[in-house]
């Protein structure tokens, strides 16, 4: 775009030097014109252009600015994401690492990721003023609680995931244990699980915007998407055995988290589509 701003730049110059003085109030006025259409067609794209880089400067300003406020906390954010765990080992039970750097290295990458959740509400507010100005009023009125729903949605699938899945589950393992064998988890294997456990329910938990979209948009009536109820909850045990950790317990935590969710979304579908007949 850049370059094409350039040539027509050029052109607006060569324009203007092949105007003869015997016809300079004709074919003058006729170049002057094309040139300023050329420059008020580029104008626009490169204001979008320009808002578009303000929008995502301060996106990731927002990372970094939360970045930098807690990660001197990092070590004491490490222990209280992994408190779950610890508090399901035996007496004296305690985390290791098998790596040089990865004391130093997983509480830092946990900050970071974090700094990314916790900055998700600020990334939606500017992607809505970049996008929100060129909708109708109607479709700002759909479009607005969805984007800003879907946000609360996730954080309240990563609670659900840190203080009911987590749990169940590290008991659940750390039960299992074989006779003779110590579990001494390692910190960067654990840190894994977790920021996984934390993004596959944070999009399960999507599962009622999913819903609504479809029927707010038309591609399905509520009614239809009733209809293939039990193929849904296959689907959703299905889906917990490929995504979740191997243990039972948490597959059915996610499958009957995303069956509930989905039963919410299409009971508040419902009500939209009858009020808009």
């Amino acid at each position: 775009m850049l370059i094409k701003t350039m040539l027509n730049k050029l052109m607006m110059k060569k324009n203007v030097t092949k105007i003869e003085p015997n016809d300079a109030n004709g074919e003058a006025q006729v170049d002057l014109k094309s040139a300023n259409k050329n420059s008020n067609a580029e104008q626009p794209l490169v204001g979008h252009l320009i808002e578009l880089r303000g929008r995502v400067i301060k996106a990731l300003a927002s990372i970094f600015i939360i970045f930098l406020a807690l990660v001197g906390f990092a070590n004491p954010i490490f222990s209280y994401l992994a408190s779950p765990l610890i508090s399901a080992l035996p007496q004296g039970g305690e985390l290791i690492s098998t790596g040089f750097i990865a004391p130093f290295f997983v509480p830092i990458k946990l900050v970071f990721i974090l700094s990314f959740y916790i900055s998700i509400p600020w990334i939606l507010y500017q992607a809505w003023g970049f996008i929100g100005p060129g909708l109708y009023k109607n479709e700002q009125k759909v479009v607005f609680p969805i984007i800003f729903s879907s946000a609360f949605l996730f954080y309240l699938g990563m609670a659900f995931a840190f203080y009911v899945v987590l749990p169940i589950m590290s008991k659940f393992l750390v039960g299992t244990t074989p006779f003779g064998v110590e579990m001494k988890p390692d910190i960067k294997d654990y840190l894994s699980t977790v920021l996984n456990l934390f993004f596959i329910f944070g999009l399960a938990f999507e599962v009622p915007i999913v819903v609504i979209i479809l029927v707010t948009a038309g591609v399905m009536s509520a009614a239809v998407i009733a209809a293939k109820r039990r193929y849904i909850i296959l689907m959703a045990f299905i889906l917990a055995a490929i995504v979740t950790p191997p243990d039972p317990l948490s597959q059915v935590l996610f499958a009957c988290a995303g069956i509930l969710l989905f039963e919410i979304g299409l009971f508040i579908a419902k009500l939209i589509e009858k009020r808009s007949l």
